[in-house]
């Protein structure tokens, strides 16, 4: 069911000025009354977006590079209060795959603060305009790039989600309210300080980013309801948390459910960089969506393929799930099942099966994948052409790892998150996926008959 908006407009006008102050002061022992929080926070974030709008690109660069510097500076503080999450999150029994995206090491801060200079260093695509035309009636038509407004993100696990959506929705000129997971609680805290220092060495309002500091559900169920503040629902999390927002947002929602990737190794492909792209997309690392999750390998490169590469994920500890005809190759393999095709693992797990024909390929992740990322192995152009043509993915690579698919890895400074939608935004959403157009019109003194 989804929660009621609360009403606030009831309280007196002193009251109402305490809760609009809740939502950048009140600690998370101080929230009683969740609705009433969400909505001071949602109505902040509506008139920071409306200064933020105008805001220079020259001032949001500055409060990027500045958040930047603080997080350089904050290293120590930022290692304390992931260690607390870390503890907490064994003490309760998290998944190492979990535990893998809530821990925030060093390379994990050099690239939280590279991605923040590198979406400073982006062309601004706010106030961009393109295709103006005169019309026979004299009018002169074109389009505008403006934000969105108010993004809202509902994220798991990686504190790190927390800058890239702060950065790349400051840069496209949204505000942002962003609501971690309960695990990352002190990370995220940490790194709001940071984003906070930021934005007060640009002058501007602290509202522009704002981290919900309650790890209350009913958070949730307040940020995607409210329609009047929030323009936009961003999940990021496991499937379950994603299909919840889905099913009861009232806002548009920029998602994918999976990440069911595949590799195809063509009878055309060079051995040894299909041994080396299959290996890296496995196990480069297992936890992001864009892993490698299925195998697929010609029959003709089979023999070539598999023995080299079985020996590599027995030495890094993969169970292999593979179908009979894989079995002739991989001995050891355990027998795959209907379920390992549709089975994101996000774990040292991989299903292997060899098919006939490019199209036998084709159809399987057609029918099997998640529409997320999808890669070929093989020196045919033709081949290439027709995978990237019917693989109907987000992402489709030829002669890559899937673990490219990463918008900081695209050029894009970072991502908000990966959609599999076909509407508005598609693959790794970068700044002008946060933003949409508008037409303009210039006339003078124009009149319709």
């Amino acid at each position: 069911m989804l929660r009621k908006a609360p009403i606030i407009i009831c309280f007196p006008a002193d009251t109402q000025e305490k809760i609009a102050r809740m939502a950048l002061e009140t600690s998370e022992s101080e929230i009683v009354d969740v609705d009433a929080y969400m909505h001071a926070m949602g109505e902040r974030a509506r008139g920071a977006s409306r200064v933020l709008a105008r805001a220079t690109t020259a001032q949001k660069n500055r409060a990027l590079l500045a958040m930047a510097s603080a997080l350089d500076e904050a290293r120590d503080a930022l290692d304390t209060a992931n260690r607390r999450d870390l503890e907490a999150g064994r003490d309760n029994g998290l998944a190492e795959s979990l535990l893998d995206r809530l821990a925030l090491t060093p390379a994990r801060i050099d690239t939280m603060i590279e991605g923040l200079r590198q979406v400073a260093a982006l062309s601004d695509p706010v106030g961009e305009i393109r295709d103006m035309r005169y019309l026979p009636s004299g009018l002169q038509v074109g389009k505008m790039r403006v934000a969105l407004g108010v993004v809202g993100i509902v994220y798991e696990s990686r504190p790190n989600v927390t800058v890239d959506a702060a950065s790349l929705c400051l840069k496209s000129g949204n505000a942002t309210i962003l609501r971690g997971g309960s695990e990352a609680i002190h990370s995220n805290r940490a790194i709001a300080d940071c984003i906070r220092q930021g934005l007060k060495a640009a002058e501007l309002d602290e509202a522009c980013v704002q981290v919900v500091a309650t790890t209350d559900r009913a958070a949730v169920g307040a940020l995607i309801a409210m329609p009047e503040f929030v323009d936009v629902i961003v999940p990021r999390g496991g499937k379950g948390l994603i299909e919840r927002i889905s099913r009861d947002a009232r806002v548009p929602v920029i998602k994918h459910l999976d990440g069911i990737c595949h590799v195809y190794v063509d009878q055309a492909a060079d051995p040894a960089k299909a041994v080396a792209i299959a290996d890296n997309a496995k196990t480069q690392r297992y936890s992001p969506c864009n892993a490698m999750e299925t195998l697929l390998v010609h029959a003709e490169a089979a023999p070539f393929v598999l023995p080299e590469l079985a020996d590599i994920y027995r030495r890094k500890g993969v169970e292999m799930r593979a179908c009979e005809r894989t079995r002739a190759w991989v001995a050891d393999a355990i027998a795959v099942t209907e379920e390992d095709w549709h089975s994101e693992y996000l774990a040292p797990i991989v299903a292997i099966r060899v098919v006939d024909t490019l199209e036998d390929a084709i159809t399987h992740i057609n029918t099997y994948g998640s529409h997320h990322t999808d890669a070929i192995v093989t020196e045919n152009l033709t081949d290439a052409r027709r995978f990237l043509t019917e693989v109907d993915s987000s992402s489709v690579m030829v002669n890559a790892s899937t673990r490219f698919a990463d918008g900081f890895e695209y050029g894009l400074g970072a991502e908000i998150g990966i959609s599999t939608d076909k509407l508005h935004a598609r693959g790794p959403v970068g700044l002008e996926g946060l933003t949409s157009e508008k037409y303009i019109v210039y006339g003078d003194g124009h009149v319709r008959s």
